[in-house]
């Protein structure tokens, strides 16, 4: 019969509804999540649907619907919904709403448009602040700032940056470090190049202090579609460190992952997190008593986001339960 648990272990929920009509601030993974057991693989389930070729591209007021192939497996199947007419001298109907996105951009933009992770020999070799105009503590947009460290002729426009906290893992020895949070400043452009340089601050979204590095700008585009999928590889990382500064990790959080791009970890891929066993007395083991290790329990998922040399930032995309700094990634 076909149910909950069909070909290629593609587990359906028991609530799962038949159709689903989309809404303004609903993700792929939302609807997905409607019908799937496991969200993240819904470019399997969408794969398998002719009539779409480009899942990503589906509007409010489309209707999926859960439908069966001939071998059993389930498809989401789109029915457009009534484009939106936007009136031009030629009177032709465009489509003005924006696709859903595969997850919530609104929350991890902040850690996609701007470098983020800099290692030791980037933090060494990047130009550096001296002073600010008329020689105050902070600065701010339209201050001036003075540079070392620029090479004349070269980029003009610049990232203002300041070194945070060390990425490490758990049992990281004195100055075993992965990499460094790098936290976004300012913007500056260069007005006149020299030992010190002159810069113009054109933006900035904190205040600029003597000692805060640069970097040269560059567009950090990112593919917004963030197609799950699992590992080619065995994954074993942890957590180490949590963005925002929170004590518990949720849904829609953005954790730091011990594993980066020389480990195969790219955007997309997703890993479950797991926390390890409590160790408990055995009652029965005699004065003093065995303790036993409980299995590890799993606790959400996690997707990359963004990845580095030996780093990434992954985003919660389940919470089962509060997740925390060390808590265990792995393959799904």
């Amino acid at each position: 019969m076909l149910g909950s648990v069909i070909a290629d272990e593609i587990a359906l929920r028991p609530d799962h509804p038949n159709r689903y009509v989309v809404v303004k601030g609903d993700t792929l993974w939302d609807i997905s999540a409607r019908f799937l057991e496991t969200p993240w693989r819904w470019p399997e389930v969408w794969s398998f649907n002719p009539q779409i070729k480009n899942p990503h591209l589906i509007y409010p007021g489309d209707v999926v619907s859960l439908v069966y192939d001939e071998q059993g497996r389930p498809m989401l199947k789109v029915d457009r919904g009534q484009p939106t007419v936007k009136l031009s001298p030629k009177v032709r109907a465009t489509r003005v709403d924006a696709p859903i996105s595969t997850i919530p951009l609104n929350a991890i933009q902040q850690f996609l448009g701007q470098p983020q992770v800099i290692s030791e020999r980037e933090i060494n070799n990047a130009a550096y602040i001296i002073a600010s105009s008329d020689q105050h503590l902070i600065a701010g947009k339209g201050d001036n700032i003075y540079v070392r460290g620029l090479i004349s002729g070269s980029e003009a426009n610049y990232s203002v940056i300041r070194i945070g906290d060390p990425y490490q893992n758990e049992d990281a020895k004195p100055g075993d470090i992965l990499g460094y949070e790098a936290i976004h400043v300012a913007d500056a452009v260069v007005e006149n190049f020299g030992d010190p340089s002159t810069l113009l601050i054109i933006e900035s979204t904190r205040e600029v202090i003597v000692g805060d590095r640069l970097l040269p700008k560059k567009d950090y585009g990112f593919d917004q579609t963030f197609i799950p999928h699992p590992p080619d590889s065995p994954i074993e990382g942890q957590i180490i460190d949590v963005m925002d500064g929170v004590s518990r990790i949720g849904q829609f959080q953005t954790v730091v992952i011990n594993k980066g791009e020389n480990d195969g970890i790219e955007t997309g891929h997703v890993l479950a997190v797991f926390q390890t066993g409590a160790k408990i007395r055995d009652p029965r083991a005699g004065k003093g008593g065995e303790y036993v290790s409980l299995p590890d329990v799993r606790a959400g998922i996690v997707m990359v986001i963004r990845s580095f040399d030996l780093v990434s930032y992954a985003m919660v995309m389940e919470s089962q339960r509060d997740m925390r700094v060390y808590d265990y990634v792995r393959n799904p």
